[in-house]
């Protein structure tokens, strides 16, 4: 049987989704084989800053993050893990997974440390925790349509307002979100 991997795409919550961790949520899917997958929200503002990380894990700030540092829950599961979101740059870090379109994911400390220091990356997103799903688990949800799948896009990981980006993700494959029902019904 042949795998149709969603590795590098955007899965758009359905509105009939019934699991509040991702009602209205676009999860960026970084892994997906026949085992399972692993993925990020990248909609779900965490309620910390960067600032607040960086305090947390006693790293001496010198230049303040800007608001280009954002922080997201990426997932129910490993909350306290995080995995930094961020475009391809010159400099290389301890723990870096180059994914598609030049973004990147880093996952070791040195990158905050650099954020620090004004020496990391422009843009960032942090994402506490992140989405698993067990092996057949995301291919039995995309056949009860809680899921939409489309190419990832990094500006929309970047650019776009946290409240947007459900939607916007929706209309880059043609669907107003708001238009689409959570009722079903017999007449």
């Amino acid at each position: 049987m042949t795998h149709n991997s969603l590795k590098h795409q955007f899965l758009i919550a359905m509105p009939q989704l019934d699991d509040p961790n991702f009602d209205r949520t676009v999860t960026y899917v970084v892994e997906h084989n026949p085992e399972g997958a692993m993925g990020l929200t990248l909609n779900r503002p965490a309620g910390l800053s960067l600032h607040d990380i960086l305090a947390d894990m006693e790293i001496e700030v010198e230049v303040p993050p800007s608001s280009r540092h954002q922080v997201v829950a990426g997932g129910p599961i490993q909350q306290e893990a995080g995995f930094v979101l961020h475009r391809d740059v010159e400099r290389h870090w301890q723990s870096t997974l180059m994914l598609a379109d030049g973004l990147c994911m880093t996952t070791s400390r040195d990158i905050l440390e650099a954020i620090a220091v004004g020496e990391g990356p422009e843009s960032t997103l942090v994402c506490l925790g992140y989405a698993g799903w067990s092996e057949g688990q995301l291919e039995q949800e995309l056949a009860d349509n809680v899921w939409l799948s489309t190419p990832s896009a990094p500006e929309l990981v970047f650019e776009i307002p946290f409240e947007q980006r459900w939607h916007a993700a929706a209309a880059r494959m043609g669907v107003d979100m708001s238009l689409i029902t959570t009722q079903v019904g017999h007449g």
